[in-house]
């Protein structure tokens, strides 16, 4: 693989504005390799530069940016008396702060020299904007580290407290942290009666373990024990902790008072904190292992594209500048490296209890395998899925089953149960493909919903799934083909009609199996958000929690199975076929109840968010879903008819058509950024994820069409007459599936994108202890 495709596969994809442009740079280089080609006759080219020097010289300054009077240059690359230099590297300084760096180029009066200079100039701002960043990055994960330097203070004071209730004070009272191979720096906050060194930052705290380390000798202790001193527990009387699970009615307790408390030193409270500083270290870790990887990345980068400029200019000029680099911020700097090792220290000795493969097992979680086994088993799966589909074709058409007594019979009451898990299969398959197409074109999904790193689904393992549910209910749809109702029973077989209903035991049982089988992290993960948007808006709305109740109301149909399956069971005649649902007052309103509780759901969410963000787009998206609600309603009363009212149907068009054009607006304009009028592209949006714009249009259009056949359906305009209206509801449900999942892709394109311009690439870890003079600041963002 090339270099260029290998960087780019490598990038921290939010972080891509970041890099170094290699390609920009290499497209520089071929026009200079072009231009060289073009001009191979010395003499004339000589000419040329004897006639030109002067103006060649003044185009030279044109792209060297004026450094003032009072800047001074400080020279990374001596200039040597050599007729072999190309390159002057220096660093421009205001007063006593290095800044940026720039390249002056000696040979500008050569032919074709301006093609250089651009290169060189463009090289400079490449440069220094990787500088710039790493530096701003860098100051951050200090701030971070001095962050979790008090936290730690607090937490190991809190575990003397806990596991030895009657110490009191600090200073060398606690001995036994040292002899845990952990002591404390003193801090402002910690020491405010015994006073000490202040101003101690940068993970002190994590240096002290490696000073009292067992490979330390013991001289080397005696010095540390000079400088510092055991956790004091004074630390306790100036901070709050706030380790109380988020629950409805923790939500309900934090609106009648602050959720932040005093310290009660129970073990609750101390394995809770120790969770929270855990998770903190582990994403602190991670976050310094990127920008590793950021620093080494760009420095091959500089490395290589200045290789390839000697190669094509035939100069010596990487030497030169390669040690500027080394010299830099980018290639000097060891902060990271350091970090790096006092956080694995700290995380062993004090979440791993000394297990040293056990703690980097976790701040080290291992990329997940693709195994040959998923691919064979989908693929055996869908292969026999399509053997069942046609097997049921042939069936029905070989016992003429369309044109059979008991087909209206089967329809209404054993369609609508299969039907369940067609919807469900669809949507994984949907699911699946957007998978595939966000890991094909690098969008961070597994970031955006916030899935433990290795326990992501991939697409392969969502084809299984959803090929090996289809199988099932296949299988027992080909089972349940009978239209011929007993004649000496006038009943059919019980254990043949139970069929659907076993299947969907089945289905449940296992999405809520606790044992570590079938994707448990995932399938629990599933079963949080869905708890979550059942009891919004008691919990703070994330983005998952908002996506899958996006989902569910996409699924309105599915969720009407499931009531029709309670009333076919429960107070139908299944052995018979049938059931008087259709004629129960009860079931019909629940059944536009069922139909409005996604959308509610989602009406709640935006009014919590609208509480908590003070953003009116949040109420304005409520106002959207309460319009889908009256829309809903409306149209579902008027299904229910006997004798359908012009009103009605007025009302129904109106709410439905108003709820139509706002969601088709929500979802084009907000939800994926898209007809922007100022665009670089033409109504869509500056930066795009696909190479192909003609995607975009086709997506807005297809959007537009699938909502406009959902409402045209919940009208009741009967479209095409050989189908069964049930049948018909399924087809136009399975459209909605169908638009939710182009949805999703573009969705979280967008968000991914947002991300990137916000260089946001790792999720807000809330830590258990603030301090009462400082307020909220110790909270992590």
């Amino acid at each position: 693989m090339k270099f260029g495709k290998e960087f780019a596969a490598q990038m921290v994809q939010e972080w891509q504005e970041a890099y170094m442009d290699y390609r920009k740079l290499k497209s520089i280089l071929k026009d200079i390799l072009r231009f060289k080609q073009q001009n191979k006759a010395p003499p004339l080219a000589m000419a040329a530069a004897a006639a030109t020097n002067g103006s060649l010289k003044r185009r030279a300054s044109l792209y060297r940016a004026f450094s003032g009077l009072t800047n001074r240059y400080k020279s990374v690359s001596p200039m040597k008396n050599n007729e072999d230099e190309v390159i002057l590297v220096s660093s421009v300084q205001e007063g006593d702060v290095e800044g940026d760096y720039q390249t002056m180029f000696l040979r500008s009066s050569e032919v074709g020299g301006e093609f250089e200079l651009l290169f060189f100039r463009r090289l400079d701002d490449e440069f220094n904007k990787v500088v710039r960043f790493y530096k701003k990055k860098v100051e951050e994960v200090m701030a971070e580290a001095d962050e979790l330097n008090k936290q730690m203070n607090a937490l190991i004071a809190l575990r003397i407290k806990v596991d030895n209730p009657g110490v009191v004070g600090g200073g060398t009272d606690v001995v036994d942290l040292i002899d845990n191979g952990f002591s404390s720096n003193s801090s402002p906050v910690a020491h405010p009666i015994n006073g000490g060194n202040h101003g101690w930052t940068q993970m002190d705290v994590i240096q002290e373990i490696e000073m009292s380390s067992e490979g330390i000798s013991e001289e080397v202790k005696e010095a540390d024990d000079r400088h510092f001193r055991p956790a004091s527990l004074d630390v306790l009387d100036h901070v709050k902790i706030n380790v109380e699970l988020e629950t409805p009615i923790a939500t309900l307790r934090s609106v009648i008072k602050s959720s932040k408390s005093d310290l009660s030193f129970s073990r609750q409270e101390l394995r809770t904190a120790e969770e929270k500083i855990s998770q903190a270290f582990v994403e602190f870790y991670r976050k310094l292992r990127l920008l590793k990887s950021y620093c080494f990345l760009n420095q091959l980068a500089f490395s290589k594209i200045m290789k390839k400029y000697d190669k094509v200019t035939s100069r010596n000029a990487s030497k030169a500048y390669l040690q500027m680099v080394d010299k830099s911020y980018l290639g000097g700097s060891d902060e990271v490296t350091k970090l790096l090792g006092r956080v694995e220290d700290t995380y062993v000795k004090h979440f791993a209890n000394g297990n040293h493969r056990k703690g980097l097992k976790t701040l080290r979680p291992q990329a997940k395998k693709e195994r040959h086994r998923i691919t064979f088993l989908y693929g055996f799966f869908s292969g026999c899925s399509i053997a069942l589909i046609v097997a049921i074709i042939v069936n029905i058409h070989a016992r003429n089953l369309l044109k059979s007594e008991g087909r209206d019979q089967y329809m209404l009451n054993i369609f609508p149960l299969y039907s369940l898990f067609g919807y469900i299969v669809l949507h994984m398959l949907m699911y699946g493909g957007n998978v595939y197409f966000w890991k094909r074109y690098r969008v961070n999904f597994s970031f955006i919903f916030g899935f433990k790193q290795g326990t992501e689904l991939g697409y392969r393992e969502v084809l299984l799934l959803s090929s090996g549910l289809s199988l099932l209910a296949l299988a027992g749809v080909i089972s349940h083909l009978d239209m011929e109702i007993d004649p000496r029973t006038q009943s059919f077989r019980t254990l043949t009609e139970l069929i659907p209903l076993f299947l969907l035991i089945a289905v449940l049982s296992i999405t809520v199996c606790p044992f570590n089988i079938i994707y448990r992290s995932s399938r629990f993960f599933l079963i949080r958000c869905a708890f979550h948007c059942v009891c919004a808006p008691l919990y703070k709305v994330t983005l998952p929690d908002f996506f899958l109740a996006d989902q569910l109301t996409s699924q309105v149909q599915a969720i009407r199975s499931l009531q029709f399956y309670i009333c076919y069971y429960g107070w139908g005649n299944f052995r018979e076929r049938s059931n008087t649902c259709g004629e129960s007052e009860v079931y019909k309103v629940l059944y536009i109840v069922v139909a409005i509780i996604p959308y509610w759901i989602r009406f709640i969410q935006c009014l919590r968010r609208l509480f908590e963000e003070k953003d009116v787009a949040h109420g304005i998206n409520g106002l959207k879903y309460f319009s889908t609600i009256a829309a809903v309603a409306i149209r579902t009363i008027y299904q229910h008819q006997q004798e359908k009212t012009t009103t009605w149907l007025v009302l129904a068009a109106v709410t439905s058509g108003i709820a139509t054009m706002a969601s088709v607006y929500w979802d084009i304009v907000v939800d994926w950024g898209l007809l922007n009028r100022n665009s670089t592209n033409p109504w869509l949006r500056d930066k795009l994820v696909l190479p192909h714009k003609g995607v975009y249009y086709v997506a807005m259009v297809l959007n537009c069409v699938l909502r406009l056949a959902w409402m045209q359906q919940v009208l009741g305009i009967q479209t095409v007459p050989f189908l069964h209206n049930t049948a018909l509801v399924a087809v136009v449900a399975s459209l909605e599936i169908i638009r939710r999942g182009i949805w999703n892709f573009f969705r979280l394109e967008n968000e991914h994108l947002n991300n990137v311009g916000k260089y946001r690439a790792f999720k807000s870890v809330p830590l258990p202890f603030y301090y009462a003079c400082n307020g909220d600041k110790s909270m992590m963002n």
